[in-house]
């Protein structure tokens, strides 16, 4: 990537840095508790297209972006109604590994373009006041680790690689950047590894579609003694 390819700013995070500059802006609360209040039980989350579904998907939150569109579309609106300058896209589990919990890894690209459009959808009528809005493709931890070993008997032993990550990674965020994404929010993160796959990823694809978005990373603090699951303080995760 040349070097004026990566000081340029793109449109959209000239306006983020415009209006950032203006006011504090505000992103939306959390998705699964809007989830929860919407009392699906398993038939709500499978939806006439995994009606035949060969195992269980209730608390599948990210199934909902196929199976009821309608609702994830209400609650990125609401947010937007209520003030949020940026919604997060109903992703959070979206990568192919994460979704191996209810054997539907062939469907993880769907899962954040329907994700991504509907985000959209939501900013397109919420944007009817005149007032710019933002979406920000999600892209979670995924639940494996690449630091550190599952098996405590097993210290070296790692149920993840950095490149397996990066390619889940990279076909979420293709996903995500088809269904048009302002910025790409690699969230709660846990694991600076994982976060050094999801960021390899995606500039890998920006390379190859000469673009660039904005890139926001939300870092976890797991206790007290506040460091990330992995062992680093703040400061050590930024460098």
């Amino acid at each position: 990537m040349s070097e004026t390819h990566i000081s340029s700013l793109s449109p959209i995070e000239s306006d983020l840095r415009r209006l950032a500059a203006e006011r504090i802006l505000v992103l939306d609360g959390a998705m699964g508790t809007m989830i929860q209040s919407l009392g699906l039980d398993e038939q709500g989350y499978r939806g006439a297209r995994f009606d035949a579904w060969n195992r269980e998907v209730r608390g599948n939150n990210d199934l909902l972006n196929l199976s009821r569109p309608d609702a994830i579309r209400d609650i990125h609106l609401a947010y937007f109604e209520a003030g949020a300058d940026i919604v997060a896209t109903n992703t959070f589990s979206s990568t192919a590994m994460a979704q191996a919990d209810y054997g539907m890894e062939d469907i993880a690209y769907e899962l954040n373009l329907a994700g991504a459009r509907l985000a959209r959808e939501a900013a397109v009528i919420a944007q009817k006041d005149h007032r710019r809005r933002f979406v920000a493709g999600a892209l979670g931890p995924t639940n494996r680790t690449a630091s550190i070993s599952p098996d405590v008997n097993r210290p070296g032993f790692r149920a993840i690689s950095f490149d397996a990550l990066r390619e889940a990674y990279g076909e979420q965020a293709r996903g995500l950047i088809d269904g048009g994404v302002d910025i790409l929010l690699v969230e709660t993160i846990f694991d600076t590894l994982n976060a050094k796959a999801a960021i390899a990823a995606i500039l890998e694809i920006f390379e190859a579609r000469g673009i660039r978005l904005p890139v926001m990373i939300s870092g976890t603090i797991t206790d007290l003694s506040g460091r990330t699951l992995s062992g680093q303080t703040p400061e050590a995760f930024w460098n």
